[in-house]
């Protein structure tokens, strides 16, 4: 939260002559007025009695969170847990808490004397972090394990991590199209499904996709791209993805549709696909997951499976800017939702693109259009909250509940992007096979 000014140091009999209780402390580090009531299990309270919004600290293992991992982090795990019960808001939707925490919670920087305070008021026992609820990701100096950070190994382990949570949840809150990227919403009007094919089918016009044409789409998901590309442009379509349960449902829709004829979704890493000389590669939401230090081998391996004159398009999440070094992302995202993803402007990728051997021809920027998929994706979650909490467990509901909720506010308030960029494997003569116009609409 944004800092305003400096907390007045504690006196040394506490707040007010006595000990400091849990609502002293948040007083003490949080500039008034409190957007909400607050009240904590050694009964003490703060903030407004008639507020729409109510925080409870149940525990002091809840306590302990907090204190340990100030922040994004220490929020989530203390709510994850049950350890800080919400009331006010629908689970499946924080958004408005999350909003008021935006927009109205003011943290203050306590000097030294009002944190020893704090820290002597807690006791040492809160001051020792509590193992964190079994959703969370190991830490990233832990996952070395695993291997360095995008390795083969760690990269599986990560994408499982995140994408085999169970393909019936994933139903539940994507609904019909199964697609887990940005949609592109034609009009106002426009409903989640109607967006997700209108997404695949600009992304299939970009790359001028024709009858007989290869297609590679690498990150694949659950196939959707795969199978529009093959059923409405005639093309033959292979997708990659490294999750196992994504593959299998793939597989299974494409059989159920009549597609496995021209379309096949393998469980693949996207580097150890061998085959090459394809008209067109889709990269949908995969940039995100294999580290700024890997693209411009990642470009280049892209680069060579293309003819000349074949197109390349790629969709990703990317910061506002471009003058910091890449960040992972931050810590709630990092430990429960995205191990190991990073993030950087899309300047530094078009740089990437260009430097790899590709003319970049066309780049766009749907930063509304997420922020509309991640609510409508909310929406699905709070109507399906109980079958959800069934299949994946009430706590890994309450993270994605955060997670859509926090990234619905990152791009409204322009926090993070979405970028579009089209390139093209120019031939020797400098062809590129592009029209002299964008021939692909809006």
């Amino acid at each position: 939260m944004p800092s305003h000014d400096s907390a007045p140091a504690a006196r040394p009999g506490g707040s007010g002559g006595r000990q400091l209780r849990l609502a002293d402390m948040l007083e003490l580090i949080v500039r008034p007025p409190l957007p909400f009531r607050f009240t904590a299990y050694d009964g003490s309270s703060a903030g407004p009695e008639d507020a729409d919004i109510r925080l409870h600290l149940a525990t002091p293992r809840g306590a302990a969170y907090l204190a340990t991992a100030p922040g994004s982090l220490g929020l989530a795990r203390a709510y994850v847990a049950g350890d800080l019960v919400v009331t006010g808001i629908d689970p499946g939707n924080p958004y408005p808490l999350l909003a008021l925490l935006y927009d109205k919670l003011l943290m203050r920087r306590p000097d030294p004397r009002t944190v020893l305070r704090i820290a002597w008021a807690l006791g040492l026992s809160k001051l020792i972090p509590p193992s964190p609820p079994p959703q969370e990701a190991l830490p990233d100096w832990r996952r070395w394990l695993e291997g360095m950070r995008h390795s083969r190994r760690r990269d599986a382990e990560a994408i499982h991590h995140h994408y085999d949570v169970s393909n019936r949840f994933y139903e539940l809150l994507l609904g019909d199209s199964m697609t887990y990227t940005c949609a592109c919403y034609p009009t106002e009007a426009s409903s989640l499904e109607e967006a997700q094919w209108h997404k695949h089918d600009l992304v299939a016009r970009k790359l001028g996709l024709r009858p007989g044409m290869r297609l590679l789409d690498v990150g694949c998901g659950w196939g959707g791209m795969v199978k529009h590309a093959a059923q409405h442009y005639g093309v033959r379509a292979l997708g990659v993805t490294l999750s196992q349960e994504q593959a299998q449902w793939a597989a299974e829709s494409i059989k159920r549709a009549g597609l496995d004829d021209v379309a096949e979704v393998r469980h693949l890493d996207y580097r150890d696909v061998r085959e090459s000389g394809f008209d067109a590669i889709s990269s949908i939401g995969l940039t995100e997951h294999i580290g700024v230090r890997n693209y411009p081998s990642y470009f280049r391996f892209l680069l060579h499976r293309l003819r000349p004159g074949g197109r390349m398009l790629n969709h990703c999440i990317t910061r506002p800017e471009n003058t910091q070094a890449p960040r992972v992302a931050g810590g709630f995202i990092d430990r429960y939702v995205f191990p190991d993803g990073e993030l950087t402007g899309s300047g530094r990728i078009i740089a990437e693109i260009q430097n790899a051997g590709f003319e970049v021809r066309h780049e766009e920027n749907l930063r509304e259009h997420y922020a509309r998929t991640c609510t409508a994706w909310g929406a699905n979650l709070s109507a399906h909250w109980r079958e959800c909490v069934t299949e994946a467990g009430e706590a890994t509901a309450k993270v994605w509940g955060l997670y859509l909720a926090g990234s619905r506010l990152g791009f409204e308030r322009n926090q993070i992007q979405l970028h579009q960029v089209l390139a093209v494997r120019v031939r020797s003569d400098g062809r590129a096979d592009v029209p002299l116009r964008p021939d692909w609409g809006v």
